[in-house]
C-alpha cells in the first residue's frame, strides 16, 4: 500500500509541476495578505504607537526592523539588508525547486509555501522601505515584551515547525 507522500515523490515531472503551482499560489496569497496588513498598519499608525487589543497581553504597534528576527544585526550598518534579501531568495528558490521536482510531501510543500511567502513578504519590505514593518506585540503587562513581529514572520515560524514535524514523520535514511 502506498502513501500519498510516496505517490507525490514518484509522480512524473508534469504532475509535480502542476501540483507545485497550487503551492506557489498559496505563497503568493501569503505575500498579498502580508503586504496588505503592513500597508494598513503603516498608514493608520504612527511609528511607535501602541493600541491594546487585550490590555496587558496583546496589541498592535508600528515598528521598523532593519535586521532580521528579534532585530538581529539591526545595527550592522546596512549590509544586512542585502544579506537577508539574498538569503530569502536563495532559500525560496531552493524550496521552490524542490517542490517543482516533486520531492516534498504535502506537509513539507505546505511548510515551504509558508516560508516562501513569508520570506518574500519581508524581502518586499526591505527593498521598498529598507526595513521590515512589524506590528504585532505580545507582552505581559510592562514586565516582559516579545519582540514585535508581522504576519510574514508568523508564516515563516509555522512553516519551520511544520518542516520539523514532517521530518519526524518521514525521516531521511
Amino acid at each position: 500500500m502506498s502513501t500519498p507522500d510516496v505517490e507525490l515523490q514518484t509522480a512524473g515531472p508534469a504532475t509535480a509541476l502542476r501540483d507545485s503551482l497550487k503551492w506557489f499560489a498559496l505563497a503568493l496569497l501569503i505575500i498579498v495578505i502580508d503586504q496588505l496588513s503592513k500597508i494598513h498598519f503603516n498608514t493608520t499608525y504612527q511609528f511607535g504607537e501602541y493600541r491594546a487589543v487585550i490590555p496587558g497581553y496583546f496589541g498592535f504597534t508600528l515598528l521598523y526592523n532593519p535586521g532580521a528576527a528579534f532585530s538581529f544585526l539591526a545595527d550592522a550598518g546596512g549590509w544586512q539588508k542585502f544579506f537577508f534579501t539574498a538569503l530569502a531568495f536563495a532559500v525560496s528558490g531552493w524550496l521552490g525547486w524542490q517542490m517543482v521536482k516533486g520531492r516534498f510531501s504535502t506537509v513539507m510543500s505546505l511548510a515551504a509555501s509558508f516560508i516562501i511567502g513569508g520570506a518574500l513578504g519581508n524581502v518586499i519590505d526591505r527593498l521598498l522601505h529598507g526595513h521590515v514593518i512589524d506590528f504585532i506585540q505580545v507582552h505581559y503587562y510592562n514586565s516582559w515584551y516579545y519582540p514585535a513581529f508581522n504576519l510574514a514572520d508568523s508564516f515563516i515560524c509555522v512553516g519551520a515547525v511544520l518542516m520539523v514535524i514532517d521530518s519526524f514523520r518521514h525521516p531521511q535514511p
